[in-house]
C-alpha cells in the first residue's frame, strides 16, 4: 500500500497504487433542496448509455429517498455495518478507511450484492422517517422528514473499483479525472463491483464484462455538461472541475462552492474514496443523520447555504445551476448580473441575480380589456 493524501479527511491514508492526481478533476455539485425526483436525469441517462441487453437494471444515474431507499438494496447500510462505527467529529478524520479496514489479503472492504438487490430501483420512495401526531400543524423543523438523494459514479480521487481490479481494468483519465473501464481487459471478475461502496460499477451478464457510468465523457471533451445535468428539470446540477483546496480558483464556480463558501459536501467522506460530486446538504433534515452521510462540517453547510443572498459570489454561483448546456470554467458578478465564462473566457451566459418584477394596471387601455387573475 502506498500513502497519499486526501484531502477531505484531512490526513494520508493507505491506497493501492500512488497518488497520480489528474491534470483537471471532473466534478458535479447537487442542491438537494431542489431536487423533486422526477428522474429526468435517470430517464435521460439511461436512454444515452444503458438501453442495450444486459443493461437492463443498470441505473449509472439513479435517485433515492433518503433515508430508507437506495439501489441496489441497502448498498449504504451494508458498507457502513462493515466499516463500523467510527467518529468524524473534526478536520481531520482519525477512524477507518474502507482501505484501512481491508481485511487480510484484500485491498479494499467491500461486498457483492446478490443479483436481486438490483430488483427494487424505487424501494423506500417516498418513505419519511419520525412521528406525525394526530391533530399536528406544520412546524419547522419537520415532525417527519425525507429528502431524494441522486446518484451517479463519484469519479473519485481514490477509485475502490481502480484499487480492487486485478486485472488494472479500471483507469483514471489524466485529462479529466473520468474513472472508466478497458472492457478489453476486462474478465469480469466483479472485484470493482465488489470494491465499490457506492456501488456503481455494474456486471453485464450479456458481455461479461464490467460497465459504469463514464462521466458522458464525449461531451465532455466538447466543453459539454453530462446529459443528466443538462436534462434537470429542477436545475439543481452544476458540473465542471474542481480542484485541490491549495490551487483553488475564486472564478471556478465549482471551486467558490466547495473550497470557499462550503456548502457543498462529499458523500461518506470517511469511506476514503476522495469522491468529486458534491452535495448541497437538505436544510429541512436532523444534523445527525446529514453528519454519518456528508461528514462533520454538514451544520456550517446549512447555515451557510441559508446565508446565500448575503453572498453574492454564492449566489451568482448557485444561479448558474441549468444555465447553460457548456461547461462554466470561470464565472463573475458584475452588477446584477452572474456571468459565466467558458474555457477561452468567452461569455456563455448570463443570469440575472434578481428577476424583475413587471406590474400591470388591472385595465388595459390600449386593448380595452380587464385583466383578471385566474388560478
Amino acid at each position: 500500500m502506498a500513502k497519499v493524501y486526501n484531502w477531505q479527511i484531512g490526513r494520508e491514508m493507505d491506497y493501492p497504487y500512488e497518488a497520480a492526481r489528474p491534470r483537471r478533476q471532473f466534478a458535479m455539485v447537487m442542491d438537494l433542496n431542489k431536487c423533486i425526483a422526477c428522474q429526468t436525469c435517470t430517464v435521460a441517462c439511461k436512454t444515452t448509455w444503458t438501453a442495450g441487453r444486459g443493461q437492463e437494471y443498470m441505473y449509472w444515474n439513479n435517485v433515492e429517498s433518503k433515508p430508507y431507499g437506495f439501489y441496489p438494496l441497502g448498498w449504504d447500510v451494508r458498507i457502513l455495518e462493515r466499516l463500523g462505527v467510527q467518529t468524524m467529529d473534526g478536520p481531520v478524520y482519525r477512524g477507518k478507511t474502507l482501505f484501512d479496514a481491508a481485511p487480510e489479503g484484500e485491498r479494499v472492504l467491500g461486498y457483492l450484492p446478490d443479483d436481486l438487490d438490483y430488483a427494487h430501483p424505487n424501494i423506500g420512495e417516498d418513505d419519511s422517517a419520525g412521528d406525525l401526531a394526530q391533530g399536528a400543524f406544520l412546524q419547522m423543523p419537520h415532525m417527519q422528514w425525507m429528502y431524494y438523494l441522486p446518484r451517479i459514479c463519484n469519479h473519485c480521487t481514490y477509485p475502490a473499483c481502480l484499487g480492487a481490479c486485478p486485472r488494472q481494468s479500471v483507469y483514471k483519465r489524466p485529462e479529466d479525472g473520468i474513472v472508466l473501464v478497458d472492457q478489453q481487459r476486462c474478465r469480469g471478475y466483479r472485484e470493482c463491483v465488489r470494491g465499490c461502496p457506492y456501488k456503481k460499477t455494474y456486471f453485464n451478464p450479456m458481455t461479461r464484462v464490467s460497465e459504469k457510468c463514464i462521466g458522458c465523457y464525449p461531451a465532455v471533451e466538447n466543453g459539454r455538461q453530462t446529459q443528466c445535468t443538462v436534462t434537470c428539470i429542477g436545475k439543481i446540477r452544476l458540473q465542471g472541475f474542481v480542484s485541490v483546496p491549495d490551487r483553488l480558483r475564486e472564478d471556478n464556480p465549482i471551486d467558490y462552492i466547495v473550497h470557499i463558501a462550503r456548502v457543498a459536501r462529499p458523500l461518506y467522506p470517511q469511506f476514503g474514496l476522495e469522491p468529486n460530486v458534491y452535495y448541497i446538504p437538505p436544510v429541512h433534515v436532523p444534523p445527525a443523520y446529514l453528519a454519518q452521510m456528508f461528514g462533520w462540517d454538514v451544520e456550517r453547510a446549512i447555515a451557510n447555504y441559508r446565508r446565500a443572498r448575503e453572498d453574492k459570489r454564492l449566489l451568482g454561483a448557485l444561479l448558474l445551476f441549468g444555465a447553460t448546456p457548456e461547461i462554466i470554467h470561470h464565472y463573475r458578478v458584475e452588477g446584477n448580473y452572474t456571468i459565466g465564462y467558458d474555457e477561452n473566457n468567452a461569455e456563455i451566459v448570463r443570469v440575472p441575480l434578481r428577476e424583475p418584477i413587471f406590474l400591470r394596471p388591472a385595465y388595459d387601455e390600449r386593448h380595452r380589456s380587464w385583466r383578471t387573475n385566474m388560478t
